[in-house]
């Protein structure tokens, strides 16, 4: 109830802001679409709350309620926080407008955080509908009612935004707002600009100001000259990493990327800027305005924000001597999400990095609860070296991304796919090349560690392991659906890696799970006896299921940037296969259209598959209907009894105790399809969401006393 009432006081803060609209010149579309949003997640996520809860459960039967509606006050304060710096009259007006106007933020950061966030808040409140009351009648009805919104017939866009569109907030109309509301903006900027500096306006525009009214209004990847920038309110406050500076101009704190040289040097400058101001997304690292002095032979790249720290940097810190802080998991999901949306947006531009690694990932503290902000960076550098050897030139970076380079590690081959070890530069700018250096930066966020830094090999014996097919050990603690997501990133063979797209896809999918299911406090369940829950499904699984329903999710079907009104759809297919094949495993569905449905496609995120025998359909319906298994009692949804879930586990585990041979024969005759069975070794999550050694483990495999597991014993 808490966590709802801060959801509505953040919205009070948006509409007292919006009470002044006709006063708001920057970015007034982008407001008003944040703030409708806002208002139509709170009602309807409140009238779902009114329509199948009781206000006088709310002490005992709303407790899962509590972190969906915590990621939905993150994401409302934040859009709260981008209107009110747009309307705010401190500083500079001019300085606010530089630093707003050519950002894509209002949709791809806080609408997508938005949208997210509603569809699990609505999942969460009918999860705790089921347990609500004590008349088995009522819970049936109410379970039928659910159902029906999962229908798989439901799987049509065009179905889904009629029926459950305004729940979602996934309605045309504001898919088309989120489209046009930049656009708008830009020229609406325009217009109140040219009205000021036309002679007779009652607010003329100074003639000193003339020029910074011709860049705000220039469009992406204008240069100009380097006096606009230079000029006034211009001050260097301090050097950050590489050849970036924190200024201060028009009041405002940016960061600059100066640039020198002649000859090759400048050609190599010409299309890094070019390059960098064509972009525009919220976890890119891009440039917003470009200025070049012809006579000193320097450009001012204009980036979007200050960060002054890599992901490289932020971790070593977190994970130093007596000054561990381990990531909560949800963060550590929310990093992921955010660099692998950042390279969905370069690779839909045919924008290849080449060169992810920690260094290049740039953070900023958003909240005091460990979240982050996330840019991917230094993909210009390719562009730089291209431009330098088309003219024949060598490329020499700067001293100090020299020595930044250097020191990022001391194996730098650690972060490059086998095909690249092999055939160097060749291979290095390929998708494929990037989703392998996007797990292996997964693999130093799940474990606090570089890759291979416990293996002595080093230099030309570790880039001949990795060709081999050596990767790095991960913990018995790490969540197993997340590091087998990471093995998938990694596969020697570059066809069986996921796109960035689909990754982007399942991230969201498991950052809905750990927000679901975070373990009780342990005055209430002690903390040793708990196992963490585990989902019941593969989710690269429904991935895949869901691309041969939907062809435009393949890969090599079009890089079509992606959209953020789609989310709410994904989410919702998402469900609706989770459930389906949860139900099917469970209930043994065999021999027809539904097992061939559940077959995998992928690596399992889940665990190993065994024989099992049939559950009842009270207990089948009660573990389907929540799509993850855990060893606590789960209630029966029509209300009738209690299914321990320490039996249904046991019966599960117990129909795999025979030979495993004898287990596929059974399986063979009678058309059964297996459940699917939980890790053998299961990660510890604290109560609030911390990772936390696990004290379970397999009595067949047993690691080696640092505690990791080698690939073979985890596969």
């Amino acid at each position: 109830m808490d966590q709802l009432r801060q959801v509505g006081e953040a919205l009070g803060g948006i509409h007292t802001l919006m009470a002044f609209a006709d006063d708001l010149r920057i970015n007034p579309r982008q407001c008003r679409l944040l703030a409708d949003a806002c208002a139509m997640a709170f009602a309807a996520v409140a009238a779902e709350v009114r329509a199948h809860l009781r206000f006088n459960e709310r002490l005992s039967k709303w407790k899962p309620l509590e972190a969906p509606l915590r990621e939905l006050h993150r994401a409302v304060r934040d859009a709260e926080g981008y209107v009110r710096h747009c309307m705010e009259p401190r500083g500079s007006w001019w300085g606010r407008a530089a630093a707003a106007t050519h950002g894509a933020d209002c949709v791809e950061q806080h609408m997508h955080s938005l949208l997210w966030s509603v569809a699990v808040a609505l999942e969460a409140v009918e999860l705790v509908s089921e347990v609500t009351g004590s008349d088995p009648d009522e819970l049936a009805r109410r379970r039928l009612l659910f159902a029906k919104d999962y229908d798989r017939d439901m799987l049509e866009p065009a179905l889904f935004v009629q029926r459950l569109g305004a729940r979602y907030l996934a309605t045309r109309e504001l898919a088309a707002r989120m489209d046009a509301a930049w656009k708008e903006d830009r020229w609406l900027l325009s217009q109140y600009l040219e009205e000021r500096m036309s002679p007779g306006s009652p607010e003329p525009v100074p003639r000193s100001k003339h020029r910074l009214a011709d860049l705000l209004t220039a469009p992406r990847g204008q240069v100009h000259p380097a006096s606009v920038l230079l000029q006034g309110d211009f001050h260097v406050r301090k050097r950050l990493m590489g050849n970036l500076k924190e200024v201060q101009w028009m009041g405002e704190a940016f960061a600059v990327k100066h640039l020198v040289g002649a000859g090759a040097d400048a050609d190599a400058a010409c299309a890094e800027a070019a390059l960098l101001t064509s972009v525009a997304h919220p976890n890119v690292a891009h440039c917003r305005y470009c200025f070049h002095d012809e006579d000193k032979k320097e450009f001012f790249l204009v980036m979007d924000q200050v960060m002054t720290k890599d992901l490289a940097t932020h971790v070593k810190e977190a994970n130093s001597g007596k000054r561990r802080v381990p990531f909560p998991l949800v963060v550590v999901v929310d990093v992921m999400l955010q660099i692998a949306r950042g390279m969905e947006y370069l690779h839909s531009r045919n924008i290849y990095h080449g060169d992810l690694t920690p260094s290049n990932v740039l953070v900023r503290t958003r909240h005091a609860d460990a979240h982050l902000h996330v840019k991917v960076a230094g993909f210009g550098q390719h562009a730089a070296a291209a431009a330098a050897a088309a003219a024949g030139h060598c490329h020499r970076p700067s001293p100090r991304a020299s020595a930044k380079a250097s020191n990022a590690t001391s194996a730098p081959c650690i972060w490059y796919a086998p095909e690249v070890l092999e055939q160097q530069e060749a291979a290095k700018r390929t998708e494929k090349a990037d989703v392998y250096s996007f797990g292996m930066v997964c693999f130093e966020l799940l474990t606090g560690k570089v890759p291979f830094e416990d293996n002595h090999l080093q230099g030309e014996h570790m880039s001949k392991n990795i060709r081999a097919g050596e990767r790095p050990l991960f913990p018995f603690q790490a969540p197993k659906y997340l590091t087998s997501l990471t093995r998938r990133c990694w596969h020697g063979d570059p066809a069986q890696r996921p796109s960035f797209a689909s990754v982007c896809r399942v991230l969201r999918y498991v950052k809905r799970f750990v927000v679901m299911n975070v373990n009780p406090a342990p005055a209430e369940q002690p903390d040793a006896a708990v196992p963490p829950p585990v989902p019941a499904v593969d989710y690269l699984d429904i991935e895949a299921s869901l691309q041969r329903r939907f062809p435009a999710w393949q890969p090599g079907s079009g890089n079509a940037a992606p959209r953020v009104s789609d989310v709410p759809f994904q989410m919702f297919a998402y469900r609706v296969a989770e459930k389906e094949r949860s139900r099917a495993a469970i209930l043994h569905i065999g021999g027809g259209k539904g097992a061939s449905d559940s077959s995998s496609d992928g690596n399992s995120l889940c665990g190993d598959e065994s024989g099992g025998t049939a559950l009842s359909e009270a207990e089948a319906l009660t573990v389907s209907s929540r799509g993850a298994t855990t060893t606590r009692s789960l209630p029966d949804r029509a209300g009738n009894r209690k299914v321990d879930g320490s039996r249904v586990a046991s019966r599960l585990a117990g129909a795999g105790a025979g030979p495993p041979h004898k287990s596929m024969e059974k399986s063979k005759s009678t058309g059964v399809v297996s459940p699917p069975q939980t890790i053998r070794r299961t990660q510890r999550i604290k109560s609030d969401g911390y990772l936390k050694s696990a004290a379970v483990a397999s009595p067949r495999r047993r690691g080696s006393g640092d505690g990791h597991a080698s690939d073979s014993e985890v596969a």
